[in-house]
């Protein structure tokens, strides 16, 4: 019952993408800066899209002597296409997000994890196309490919789509500006850490 509900959550998500998407805003950027990794998935997307248009109207033509079952699956045909779409436009919406004190790396709907800058031991660029699933690893692929990789001094709970969780500490993932990612980051992890306020600085001497 629980993964029933996490799964139901989940499409409500995608379904809510679609109208962030549509009025061109974003989620979860205030206070940081945001890199996209849709850019790799728009033609895949698009492929998908089309293929089950295509399927729909087959299936109309095959189901025509059959008008309940050929309105049955019309609307599996237009469920499916709007959760393709809610995919794409969860990415586009919901991107990598660099935050002072910590990245949070996402994928559509089903992946936000936050990566404390503190924890961050290197980060580097890697194309990758190929990725093993080796455990302590979570591979964020888009169109197949990874571009930056970070590892991490100490791990971090990565929650899974159902609930499941476990300790990560290499991540990749793909960002259209890869090498901005990676310099970002790296001066994040290089900036001092903001100074406590000395206490009665500013206040005259006392009597």
């Amino acid at each position: 019952m629980r993964a029933v509900l996490a799964l139901v959550r989940h499409e409500l998500r995608l379904l809510a993408c679609i109208g962030l998407w549509v009025a061109r805003r974003r989620q979860g950027v205030r206070g940081g800066v945001a890199f996209p990794y849709a850019r790799g998935q728009g033609a895949m997307m698009l492929g998908f899209g089309f293929v089950v248009v295509i399927e729909s109207v087959m299936m109309s033509l095959l189901l025509r002597g059959h008008p309940v079952v050929r309105g049955v699956w019309f609307a599996m045909d237009v469920y499916t296409l709007l959760l393709v779409l809610g995919m794409h436009a969860a990415s586009v919406v919901r991107p990598h997000v660099l935050m002072p004190d910590a990245l949070r790396v996402r994928r559509a709907a089903h992946v936000d994890l936050r990566i404390p800058v503190a924890a961050v031991a290197r980060v580097r660029r890697e194309l990758r196309t190929t990725h093993a699933g080796a455990e302590g690893e979570l591979d964020l692929a888009v169109g197949a490919q990874t571009t930056v990789t970070v590892e991490l001094a100490e791990p971090v709970v990565h929650a899974g789509l159902l609930g499941r969780r476990r300790e990560v500490r290499v991540v990749r993932l793909h960002a259209d500006d890869a090498a901005g990612l990676v310099t970002a980051l790296t001066r994040a992890r290089s900036a001092p850490p903001p100074s406590s306020p000395v206490r009665g600085a500013g206040a005259g001497p006392g009597r």
